[in-house]
């Protein structure tokens, strides 16, 4: 475990995602932060529950599923947000357990977050995952196919796609990375942009974010995976 106390890593984040709104002439409460919680056992994300924070990232279905079901009894009005890559077989506990998806990026996954969708009746919102960097260890659809994804997910499989997300190269400046994903959501109505994180917030919420994933800089270090 971190060190670092994550009440006052959230009271910092809080803080800075305030100023740099206000610097960029945006009102703070259009920014979301999505507190990213994977790999923390529930006891490191308590405090941060009791401190009054209700939304929160996982990466990972089973970890979530875990975790989550009795943290969400403790503390009521709890979102959950998966923003790691998405298996088309873990598309029916993802639809059950989670209030959003930011990974939708191909397919095989859109058709069967449909399925689940129908046969739920529960709807996650759901974000399309633009790899702005064309990373190939990465998810995302290509930035060339990003429109043609987008009309097919609504067309085609029937989904409201409300947003999207990007997670730029740890080697680039973001800036031109978020500025290309807000030109694809401008073409297509969307009004939400999950991009920026501990390193880059600021910039993010420059480019308009509306949601924010930030975890080590409230959490600390990632515990390391035996």
């Amino acid at each position: 475990m971190s060190d670092t106390n994550p009440v006052e890593g959230l009271g910092q984040v809080r803080a800075g995602i305030a100023r740099a709104a206000a610097d960029y002439g945006r009102d703070p409460a259009s920014v979301t932060l999505v507190a990213v919680s994977k790999t923390f056992p529930a006891e490191a994300v308590e405090p941060v529950l009791a401190a009054g924070q209700r939304v929160f990232g996982e990466n990972y279905v089973q970890e979530a599923k875990a975790k989550w079901p009795a943290l969400r009894e403790r503390y009521p009005g709890v979102e959950l947000h998966l923003i790691g890559p998405l298996q088309s077989n873990k598309a029916k506990e993802a639809v059950q357990l989670f209030d959003a998806i930011h990974t939708l990026d191909r397919p095989s996954l859109a058709e069967a977050l449909a399925k689940e969708i129908a046969r739920q009746g529960r709807a996650p919102r759901l974000l399309v995952q633009v790899n702005t960097g064309e990373e190939p260890q990465k998810g995302g659809v290509m930035p060339a196919e990003a429109d043609a994804f987008i009309e097919a997910c609504r067309t085609r499989w029937g989904l409201i796609v409300e947003g999207l997300m990007c997670i730029p190269p740890a080697d680039e400046p973001p800036s031109p990375h978020f500025a290309l994903l807000r030109r694809i959501a401008a073409r297509h109505g969307l009004a939400t942009l999950s991009m920026g994180m501990s390193a880059d917030y600021d910039a993010a919420i420059q480019m308009g974010a509306t949601h924010v994933r930030v975890g080590s800089a409230i959490f600390g270090a990632r515990p390391r995976k035996a």
